[in-house]
């Protein structure tokens, strides 16, 4: 790269830099402008026309009037609000105008120049200075080299001859490196990028996304995009471009409103939060599964991350918990719902002060009086229908009742005040006046009742899920999970212990909300158009079928890294057949990332030699130093080991996490940390932040993060004794992007004797 070009270069920045500046200055003047205007119209809205009703043809010129001062008042806060978002993006382009220019050209055409950045700029006449990294001549730059190259336009291909790729870093206005390349993304780029320390909110990987992250980003067919990505492959961040990307593309019939990412957990989703505004768009709908579940069951307990992760099964127990997250079990639970439409639903009485209103044998005359043709919703709101007239008629005939005639004699004169203010001045007589107040009475304490019904409180879902359980082994073939029909009713019993006290474990959750579901005959959101879950290794078949059915006109993208499954351990491995068996075969698309960019080439070699399938991995050839074990006799010498290396990893300028395998070991480090004087900061809950400084942190919580440097506390043989383990502990290892360092005090775990002795040195 001669200093020729750069100075060139640097000439037409300086150009874009001032244009910039002279659009920032006339958007914030035509916002001030309209603003003012949309002000004036506002004021004087009826100064500017006489308001006249006298006869039909002059109330419909008054109408027509106000009509056109309204749409006036309209078409200002649109100019506003369109001059705001694009002086937002110009702000953003002064920051970091662009990254990155191509020169092709199409067949038949002139030659041209391009510039890619966040966003788009054009000059006052119309012509682009600067290209959105989402429009479709910006793939040119994320999915060829050079010469021919192809990409897709609203209108079909186009070909293209790419002679030249050039890629910016830019801070201040200022061109501080540059990079002609004929590879999509320059390893030159990459490294540069990648070299930068960790940071509390995740960043944008616009400028380096690849060719395999670009085909993620802009797939708009496929009903299910399975992307199965190693630790650090960049699989979340492209997948936040991809929603940005949608966002784009769809403008004006896609809003972030219909777009719903779970993430894995609250922590995770808060590091994500900044992405997409750093795009200049509106953050999704988030949410972790399980506050998706619980925000519907108020008046359960409903078993939390930590809980799954630290609790200890039997046999017995995994083996019903496997049933419970199957295909199998979500089938059982619409075949029983179907077999409810002719008889079995459960029912409870809906009381007033304190007596039987409708007794649930009435209401369950009632559910099962309509015909064969009516299913499950129907059923019920004809039903509910039903009890809504009863109650209207129970209203005249309650009137009379001995506690309404107490309640008017008993009336102040402020509540009768406050009763008559929508009724009468004055009553014929005594007898009027009483129905008056009666009346208003009987309907304010019936509104309880219907209450009740509209919001369902006369079924008995509780005892309806019951019920399924114990006629599970008439629905399913149990010996084909080990489990005889009488094991599964012993199961049963122990869970109706915990149910009375409103505890739900995270594998009934699913099925108890679906069965209620499917009672109601609700349908799912079908407004949401794409949905994205992040970390899928940790989800059940089940609880994706229930969100298949919970959305069901989105297109899905998921996307994971079968090596980390936390919660579903060697379950996950066939969780791609299941989830397959849901989507169109040919709208069904498998994207493998294979490149880890995450870590030094150091850290990558070390963490996947931990997986017996690790050969999978690739790892990208940025250099630092090798991973350390520190093994010491007692935790007293693996405590100095520690402080030892926060001070190394500190004079480096590298943020640690030190990460241990329960709430308990994290909340125990952290505690003797701080005896030495050691600050840190103990992440116990998924509704923290990221803060900078140390942090200790449960393994739990840390799916997703990325830190400069991790030590890994206490991998022992205690803690990572055998195979079921293996992947939490590559989990763990493959946070660190720079340095890794592993502490153990006693025996040293035995999936880390394995790995070869020159990934590692020893300290």
């Amino acid at each position: 790269m001669t200093d020729d070009n750069q100075i060139k270069e640097q000439q037409h920045l300086d150009g874009i830099m001032e244009k910039l500046g002279s659009a920032e200055k006339r958007l914030g003047s035509d916002i001030a402008k309209t603003k003012a205007e949309a002000k004036n119209i506002n004021e004087n809205f009826f100064s500017d026309f006489s308001l006249n009703f006298s006869n039909d043809a002059e109330a419909l010129e008054t109408a027509a009037s106000i009509q056109q001062q309204q749409q006036m008042l309209d078409e200002r806060r649109m100019v506003e609000r369109e001059s705001k978002n694009r002086l937002a993006t110009v702000k953003r382009l002064r920051v970091n105008p662009y990254f990155a220019r191509i020169d092709f050209q199409e067949r038949g055409e002139k030659p041209e120049t391009i510039y890619i950045g966040l966003g788009s700029f054009t000059d006052q006449n119309g012509r682009f200075l600067i290209y959105d990294w989402r429009a479709p001549i910006s793939s040119i730059y994320y999915d060829g080299g050079l010469g021919k190259v192809s990409y897709q336009t609203p209108d079909g291909s186009q070909e293209a001859e790419v002679s030249l790729k050039r890629q910016f870093v830019i801070k201040n206005g200022e061109i501080e490196t540059m990079f002609d390349t004929t590879e999509t993304i320059g390893d030159q780029m990459l490294l540069e990028v990648l070299g930068e320390k960790s940071d509390t909110q995740m960043k944008s990987i616009v400028t380096t996304i690849q060719r395999e992250q670009n085909q993620i980003i802009r797939d708009t067919k496929a009903e299910l995009l399975f992307v199965q990505g190693a630790a650090g492959s960049g699989k979340t961040s492209a997948v936040l471009q991809r929603v940005a990307y949608l966002l784009y593309r769809y403008r004006g019939n896609l809003t972030a409103s219909q777009v719903i990412m779970f993430s894995p957990n609250q922590l995770f989703a808060d590091y994500i939060g900044n992405v997409l505004p750093e795009l200049g768009e509106q953050n999704m709908v988030q949410f972790t599964y399980y506050q998706y579940v619980t925000r519907r069951m108020p008046g359960m307990k409903v078993q939390n991350l930590f809980e799954q992760f630290e609790q200890k099964q039997t046999d017995l127990q995994k083996q019903v918990e496997n049933v419970k997250e199957s295909r199998e079990f979500f089938a059982a639970a619409q075949k029983y719902a179907t077999s409810l439409e002719s008889h079995g639903v459960r029912f409870r009485d809906i009381k007033f002060q304190g007596e039987k209103f409708f007794a649930k044998e009435r209401i369950a005359d009632i559910f099962y009086s309509y015909n064969e043709n009516y299913h499950m919703g129907n059923r019920l709101q004809a039903t509910k229908e039903r009890l809504i007239n009863m109650l209207n008629r129970r209203v005249e005939r309650e009137m009379k009742s001995d506690w309404v005639q107490n309640a008017v004699q008993d009336l102040s004169p402020e509540r009768i005040r406050e009763l008559q203010s929508d009724g009468p001045k004055e009553f014929a007589d005594s007898n009027a006046e009483y129905r008056f107040f009666a009346r208003k009475i009987v309907m304010k304490a019936f509104k309880e009742i219907e209450t009740a019904i509209s919001h369902n409180h006369f079924l008995n879902v509780r005892g309806q899920y019951v019920s399924f359980l114990r006629a599970i082994p008439d629905l399913i073939k149990l010996d084909k999970f080990g489990l005889s029909a009488a094991q599964w009713q012993a199961a049963t019993d122990e869970f109706v212990e915990g149910f009375r006290q409103r505890k739900l474990s995270m594998a009934d959750a699913t099925p108890y909300m679906h069965l209620y579901d499917l009672m109601i005959g609700r349908h799912g959101d079908r407004k949401m158009r794409f949905v994205f879950i992040d970390e899928i290794q940790d989800y059940t078949p089940y609880q994706l079928a229930y969100l298949k059915a919970s959305f069901p006109k989105a297109k899905f993208t998921l996307l994971g890294d079968l090596n980390q499954a936390i919660f579903t351990g060697a379950s996950a491995r066939g969780l791609m057949t299941e989830t397959s068996k849901m989507f169109p075969a040919d709208k069904t698309r498998v994207i493998q990332l294979t490149q880890s960019y995450r870590s030094t080439a150091q850290v990558t070699d070390f963490t996947k030699a931990i997986l017996k399938s690790g050969q999978k991995i690739v790892a990208f050839n940025r250099q630092g130093p090798k991973p350390t074990i520190a093994q010491r006799s007692d935790a007293a010498s693996l405590l100095r080991e520690v402080t030892k290396q926060l001070a190394t990893n500190e004079a480096a300028g590298q943020t640690t996490a030190i990460i241990a395998k329960t709430l308990e070991d994290a909340t125990a480090i952290w505690e003797q940390l701080r005896a030495t004087g050691q600050a840190a900061t103990l992440i116990k809950s998924e509704n923290q932040r990221l803060v900078d400084g140390v942090i200790v942190v449960p393994s739990f919580l840390a799916k997703g993060l990325e830190f400069d440097a991790i030590i890994v506390w206490e991998a022992n043989a205690t803690n990572f004794g055998g195979d079921d383990e293996r992947e939490l502990l590559y989990t763990i290892c493959s946070r660190a992007m720079h340095r890794l360092s592993i502490m153990s005090s006693g025996e040293l775990s035995p999936l880390l004797k394995q790995i070869p002795a020159d990934l590692y040195e020893e300290v």
